[in-house]
């Protein structure tokens, strides 16, 4: 399993702000892919982060966030078969565990500037919550529970599946 500190990885993007690259070919999960979108406005007064649709690959349907989550708790712990993520620190750090049926990859959360864009079709977690943290999760779709695969092992089979029918498709 590989593990990301997302501060190690900084670079500027413009003057006051700040992005983050990734060497993806490290990442055995890497469509998951920490994004450079968030732009940081630091002055004096304080700092500003800002998202805009046009430069994440899909458009914002729901947004929530997790906070208050007790020492030691996960959440998570699932996948969905059409909703895509975007999923960023406000407060606090945590990691996301991303995995499909044979590769796992951690990454840290810290940074309310730093994003984690999740595509459907891996599971993932959230774990290792510090005192509080907040994390708001952009979503592709509104909420639909037949789209949330919840046991790992339905969704090793879920993913067998649904490769073979791209493979199929894409022999055609």
């Amino acid at each position: 399993m590989g593990r990301l500190l997302v501060t190690n990885f900084m670079a500027l993007q413009a003057e006051n702000s700040e992005s983050l690259m990734v060497n993806v070919k490290s990442n055995p999960v890497a469509a998951a892919k920490l994004i450079d979108h968030l732009a940081r406005c630091q002055q004096q007064k304080g700092s500003l982060s800002f998202l805009e649709n046009s430069k994440i690959p899909f458009e914002i349907q729901r947004s929530y966030w997790l906070y208050d989550v007790p020492g030691g708790s996960n959440r998570g712990g699932h996948a969905f078969k059409k909703q895509k993520e975007i999923v960023i620190s406000l407060s606090g750090s945590f990691d996301i565990i991303v995995r499909d049926d044979k590769n796992k990859y951690t990454y840290n959360l810290n940074r309310s500037y730093f994003g984690l864009f999740v595509p459907n079709g891996f599971w993932r977690e959230m774990t290792n919550f510090s005192s509080n943290s907040c994390a708001l999760i952009l979503s592709s779709t509104l909420f639909d529970e037949e789209d949330y695969i919840r046991d790992f092992s339905k969704y090793c089979d879920w993913r067998k599946k649904n490769e073979m029918r791209h493979l199929l498709k894409n022999e055609r």
